[in-house]
């Protein structure tokens, strides 16, 4: 089909290779080259269409973007044109990013300005998490990883993009990279009072930004670089709790949105998204790197977590021995996530000389501040530990039916449990957190264990095959000897992870985030598919 790009056309549908509109007569070539075969977003004062670009061989897709001013006066003309000027000059200039769509050209025609942009095919993160369900804490962990970066870019630029939120992130289907899309270009309306009123050649008085996603002060037309880590962390929400921000509730008193009764996450990342959704831009953080310092905090925090008491226990003396005293033990034994950061902080700053000599190649901080244990004894009956200088910890013990009943009844937390050698086959246990359990062994053919939490668990020869890891986090866990053979790992968070004699035969790890050293450790055939998509041998 061939669409009419006229906003008066009567009928702008057309026959695919037709040269003039049969409604209105206007070419459908436009600038003798791109031809508009789709409607991809239309509104009041602009509009994108899919494309092909006639002029290169192949036809390449790409993106029209059609900004129509509010009025034809000369001088709104005049304030739409030098706009429009500087959105094709800011777009030029961050689309040499990887994960920003590429500016290909702009031009003025029939007192209408075009944009030509590069076309991202694959799915956003709002049709990901209505067709497969909500992330888990680890993946939008991991989806933070890639995209803070990104913003950070973008903001070194002088732009915000006043409009992230998950119908704006695509997943390009090539690479499987985030992607930010629509930044603003067709969305800037000149109002043609202040325009006839005034000479400044001011932005708008249009706010720009979707409700429930834009914070007060960018609906109130202050947007400043701390509006889209708000954003940001909206869409955080969405993804874990699969609900839109409208469909929440809101404190009356501060507008704050009540989203901690609909998602399940650690304190500690419970903290970083408290911040990130402040109202106060002034409380809330400051840039993209201040977000990615306080996520680095966790494997400090993890490490103190390993050698303060349980929750349910009075706090120890530091006689009493800990597996390794950082900081002031009143401040270690509490369970707040201030003191805990505090605490943390001052640990990263003690050893930062240190881990500088002692951090060899492969091997994470997190290791480094984790205490190996002088004794342990992992079976299928039970599994103790202990650290220097403390008492041993008794590893909890489930049968399979105990652990699906628990899964049945809401429970998901299932971290540093002793599960060794269940018969788990066809189990629904999507979602849960297995973090550092003891898994050896264990069969969990055919399993639903999507977005489910295997950090630094122990999974050595355990029965995985068809089993759908998808999304799953694996990070440091041990899959030695694991049989993975046809196993969904698309999505899949393998970082660190041993992978030394897996079966990997017949499995999709599309998109996964996995080393070529890793997967060279491995066994895969003819039928493995590759984290680029492609299938065959590595």
């Amino acid at each position: 089909m061939s669409y009419c790009l006229n906003p008066s056309c009567p009928n702008p549908e057309n026959l695919a290779h037709t040269e003039l509109c049969q409604a209105c007569g206007s070419p459908l070539l436009l600038q003798g080259r791109y031809r508009a075969i789709q409607v991809l977003g239309q509104g009041g004062f602009g509009a994108t269409f899919l494309a092909r670009d006639e002029e290169l061989p192949g036809h390449p897709h790409c993106v029209i973007k059609q900004l129509r001013p509010a009025a034809s006066s000369p001088n709104v003309l005049l304030m739409a044109r030098e706009l429009f000027k500087r959105e094709a000059k800011t777009l030029g200039k961050i689309g040499n990013h990887p994960q920003v769509p590429r500016l290909l050209d702009y031009f003025e025609a029939n007192q209408e300005f075009y944009l030509v942009q590069e076309y991202i095919s694959g799915s956003t993160l709002q049709q990901e998490v209505r067709g497969s369900g909500p992330f888990s804490e680890a993946g939008v962990k991991q989806f933070l990883s890639e995209v803070l970066p990104m913003i950070q870019y973008i903001h070194s630029q002088q732009v915000i993009h006043r409009d992230i939120k998950p119908a704006n992130l695509i997943r390009r289907t090539e690479d499987k990279k985030l992607v930010l899309i629509d930044f603003g270009a067709v969305k800037d309306k000149i109002d043609p009072v202040k325009a006839a009123a005034s000479e400044q050649t001011a932005l708008t008085s249009y706010a720009i930004g979707t409700p429930g996603y834009a914070p007060p002060e960018q609906m109130a037309m202050r947007p400043v670089y701390a509006s889209d880590l708000y954003a940001l962390g909206v869409t955080c929400v969405y993804l874990l709790a699969g609900k839109s921000p409208k469909d929440m509730d809101y404190d009356p008193a501060t507008g704050e949105m009540l989203w901690r009764d609909y998602v399940h996450v650690s304190d500690h990342f419970a903290s970083v998204l408290e911040k990130m959704l402040e109202v106060s831009v002034r409380h809330r953080f400051q840039s993209a790197n201040d977000v990615l310092r306080a996520l680095d905090l966790e494997p400090y925090m993890d490490s103190l977590a390993q050698s303060m008491v349980t929750a349910n226990r009075p706090p120890r003396s530091p006689k009493s021995g800990m597996g390794r005293t950082i900081g002031n033990s009143n401040e270690m034994s509490t369970s707040s996530p201030t003191s805990r950061i505090a605490a943390a902080i001052r640990a990263r700053q003690s050893r930062n000389a240190s881990d500088a000599t002692s951090l060899q190649p492969g091997a994470s901080r997190h290791q480094l501040l984790r205490k190996p244990s002088s004794s342990s004894s992992d079976t299928a009956t039970g599994s103790t530990s202990s650290s220097r200088g403390g008492s041993a910890k008794v590893m909890p013990r489930l049968t399979a039916e105990e652990l699906l009943e628990a899964y049945s009844k809401g429970r998901r937390d299932f971290t540093s449990h002793n599960l060794g050698g269940l018969s788990l086959q066809k189990a629904d246990l999507s979602g849960a957190s297995f973090h550092q359990s003891k898994l050896q062994k264990t069969n969990c053919q055919n399993a639903n264990l999507f977005n489910a939490d295997f950090g630094r668990a122990n999974l050595n020869q355990a029965v995985l095959k068809n089993a759908n890891l998808a999304r799953a986090y694996l990070s440091h866990a041990d899959l030695g000897g694991a049989n993975l053979r046809g196993a969904d790992l698309s999505y899949a968070y393998l970082s660190n992870a041993n992978l030394r004699g897996a079966n990997l035969c017949g499995a999709d790890l599309t998109g996964a985030k996995v080393s070529d050293d890793q997967l060279a450790t491995a066994r895969t055939n003819w039928a493995t598919i590759h984290p680029s998509g492609k299938r065959g041998f590595w």
